[in-house]
């Protein structure tokens, strides 16, 4: 067969005035769709319990109304920047934006389509239906990111990324008090069905606004290559969100991992040998590329990781509400609207080196100062180290992504942007339940020691409980007061102590990834291989 052909979209007509192309709209049209996904990354966690009360779901299925969409958005990453390369960015954008946008309306309808389906329950819908969302997240994530690259020359790429963080941070920022305000005047389902007209505006914007992608015409796609990298992401991705529950030195663990590492092999392998391979592992010759992914994983470890966290201190530890808890974590969401564009100068002015080095030593600092927090810590005790951290981690997001994709041939930018969103996913999944277990060790360490001697009047049973719910720093369901009174203060001080010890983790990774950032080099754009510059 002949290899693929590229095929330019055709250009606008000579003389042509307007607002197709420009580069600052396509920015917003691009962004209004990946805002849907990162508001629903944040207004899931707030809905839950009511949508527990509402459907009756149990703990794994409800579980699995967040790891469903993390498996399916990791899985398919990489192979949906690679269909972007294929059949136009432009096009796979708006697929991915219209699918989200009406699988989420179906979500919102859950029970409704239960009725209908046979034997499917409401909860069991609501699952089916977070995998397609996850599906079409992934389709529209990388092809934005690439049509970024497309839209913005490469000297106004790094203000474009600067931007980009700010309007992410903004809709990070939204996401806790908008979902807080639906779910506590509205409905669960209204956190979902307000995608739909985000979801028109992002397909009105783009059909207009963005200019046809460059395409391939191909006349063989790399299913076996699909099929490992999906096999090999789902096995990861499965063991590091079950490792907790089964344990990390269990067999099922070591199996899923083992596969893991079978399935890589087997891909690698295959990518070596595949004619129009789905990764061309060239790809990974420019050192900025490999050295951008690392860091993306590895901050996305540490950040992820370690805030996942705050949400339990703050309603667990604090009993704050959602929204309460949405304003109290603001700080950081706002000072990364902040942060991000001035991180796009400072990667213009100062090169990726010591911008993004000089960030992961602000990020360690942020994250020492917040394994210091106290039980009764206060809104500007947790503000501060909430702002020096957005300023920490805006220019190593900002710097990452623009050396992954930035610095990839023209026609392997979906491909890029896949592998910069699953090695975030994928860093912030494993900093999640590798954190969670070191936090769960040193409470289960310490708890006894706060209950003193009561501890031994506790049954085995109810103290194994007592120590599950003091990982999510509040007691049992259903404690009676006078057992509250006194085993109360235990539990946070536990809480804190293992919250407190995640972080001091995470510092030093930021550490280590600062020395890491050292090694990275700014590349020049070619229209087909990225060479390293200076």
């Amino acid at each position: 067969m002949a290899d693929a052909k590229t095929v330019d979209a055709p250009s606008s007509p000579p003389g042509r005035s307007g607002a197709r192309g420009n580069p600052w709209l396509v920015l917003l049209a691009v962004s209004l769709g990946v805002i849907m996904v990162m508001l629903d990354g944040t207004v899931v966690g707030i809905a839950n319990p009511v949508i527990q009360a509402d459907l009756g779901a149990t703990l794994a299925e409800l579980q699995w109304v967040t790891s469903g969409y993390l498996l399916a958005l990791a899985v398919f990453l990489i192979t949906a920047g690679k269909l972007g390369d294929l059949f136009g960015h432009k096009r796979v954008f708006l697929i991915g934006v219209a699918g989200f946008a009406v699988v989420s309306v179906g979500i919102g309808l859950s029970a409704e389509l239960a009725e209908i389906i046979p034997g499917v329950s409401p909860a069991g819908a609501l699952i089916g239906l977070r995998v397609m969302q996850g599906l079409f997240g992934a389709l529209l994530q990388p092809a934005a990111l690439a049509l970024l690259r497309q839209a913005f020359p490469g000297e106004k790429l790094k203000q474009a990324m600067g931007a980009w963080g700010a309007i992410i941070g903004l809709s990070s920022a939204a996401g806790p008090i908008v979902g807080g305000v639906l779910v506590e005047n509205v409905s669960w389902q209204s956190v979902f069905f307000i995608n739909a007209p985000v979801g028109v505006i992002a397909l009105v914007m783009g059909a207009l606004l963005i200019e046809k992608s460059p395409i391939k015409v191909m006349n063989k796609i790399d299913w076996g290559g699909v099929v490992l990298l999906s096999g090999a992401m789902f096995a990861l991705v499965w063991s590091i969100i079950k490792a907790p529950e089964w344990g990390w030195g269990d067999s099922t663990t070591l199996g899923f991992l083992a596969a893991f590492a079978v399935l890589t092999g087997a891909f690698i392998f295959w990518q070596n040998r595949a004619r129009q391979p789905l990764v061309p592992l060239t790809l990974f010759a420019n050192a900025s590329i490999s050295i951008g992914t690392v860091l993306m994983m590895m901050v996305a470890f540490a950040m992820f990781g370690a805030m996942f966290f705050l949400g339990f201190f703050f309603q667990g530890t604090h009993g704050l509400t959602p929204l309460e808890a949405g304003v109290r974590m603001l700080p950081m969401s706002a000072g990364m609207i902040v942060a991000s564009p001035l991180a796009g100068v400072l990667l213009g002015k100062l090169g990726p080196r010591i911008t993004m080095s000089a960030g992961l030593v602000v990020t360690a600092g942020a994250m020492f100062l917040m394994s210091q927090l106290t039980v009764d810590a206060t809104f500007l005790e947790t503000s501060i180290p909430f702002v020096v951290l957005a300023f920490g981690m805006s220019p190593v997001f900002v710097g990452a992504t623009e050396i992954i994709v930035g610095n990839a041939p023209e026609g392997l930018t979906g491909v890029a942007g896949g592998v910069q969103q699953s090695a975030m996913q994928v860093g912030g999944a494993l900093g999640t339940a590798v954190l969670g277990a070191v936090m769960a060790g040193q409470i289960s360490d310490r708890l006894p020691g706060y209950l003193g001697p009561a501890a031994q009047a506790i049954p085995a049973d109810q103290l194994a409980q007592l120590k599950a719910a003091a990982a999510f720093g509040g007691l049992p369901q259903g404690t009676p007061e006078q057992i509250a009174h006194v085993v109360g203060p235990a539990v946070k001080n536990a809480f804190m102590d293992g919250m407190n010890l995640a972080f001091l983790v995470s510092t030093c990774i930021a550490l280590l990834t600062a020395v890491l950032a050292l090694f990275v080099k700014a590349g020049r754009k070619t229209e087909d291989v990225p060479v390293h510059a200076g």
